[in-house]
């Protein structure tokens, strides 16, 4: 099979009947679903015309899309090659976690300092939707919703050096997770969220920033990055 048709078999189930010209604003979220359920495993070319096809949609607007997930580093794109996914090995899932570290932790502190009452109400209505997501069973889903929570943290903070540096983390840990987490973990991460919240909101920086470094200690303690890990 061709690169372009094993794409293009993994994403049509991506569409509901009578879908037409989707948004790259909403084909990103489901192809980064597809991604962390790894329909679309790590290493996998993503053909432009493929992807069109699959969508519906022209390779401009694919584009697009392909072009926000390498920013982010979910894609590795280089002139005159197709795209592809990212497949982080351990070494690589260790450095960015704590590459993420130091930044997250400047970052809520600014947070919390700077934080208006319709950014509090947005971060709420995310970890919300995190939850039910969670709680549904749509675990990849809810790690994609997670991600965009820290993102959003970061918006808070406005320092837009350190925002951009965390959007190439946040959503590799995203992929990093799917890939590693342990399978009997349990862990709910909307929960630690919403505590954070609470810390960021009443002000409280000492608290927000320990309650971090706890989300962040569980978020590693998960993921099985030894020797016999998959890579």
């Amino acid at each position: 099979m061709t690169a372009c048709a094993h794409a293009a078999s993994h994403l049509p189930a991506l569409l509901s009947a009578g879908e037409t010209r989707l948004s790259a604003e909403q084909i990103y979220p489901r192809l980064f679903d597809a991604i962390l359920e790894q329909r679309l495993p790590p290493g996998s070319a993503l053909p432009e015309q493929a992807l069109g096809n699959a969508f519906g949609v022209s390779r401009t607007v694919i584009r697009r899309v392909l072009g926000r997930l390498s920013d982010q580093q979910v894609v590795v794109q280089r002139p005159s090659h197709t795209a592809h996914l990212a497949a982080p090995d351990p070494e690589q899932a260790r450095q960015v976690l704590s590459a993420r570290r130091l930044a997250e932790t400047t970052l809520i502190t600014l947070a919390t300092q700077r934080a208006r009452p319709t950014q509090i109400r947005q971060l709420r209505q995310l970890v919300e939707r995190e939850r039910q997501h969670h709680e549904s069973g749509e675990r990849c889903t809810a790690i994609r919703l997670g991600g965009e929570f820290h993102l959003k943290l970061a918006q808070m903070a406005a320092n837009a050096p350190l925002a951009r540096f965390l959007n190439g983390l946040v959503p590799m840990t995203s992929l990093i997770i799917a890939r590693y987490e342990s399978p009997c973990c349990e862990h709910c991460a909307w929960q630690e969220h919403a505590a954070i919240i609470d810390a960021v909101e009443s002000g409280d920086g000492q608290a927000a920033l320990a309650l971090m470094h706890e989300h962040l200690d569980r978020l590693e303690a998960k993921l099985d990055l030894g020797p016999h890990a998959m890579c």
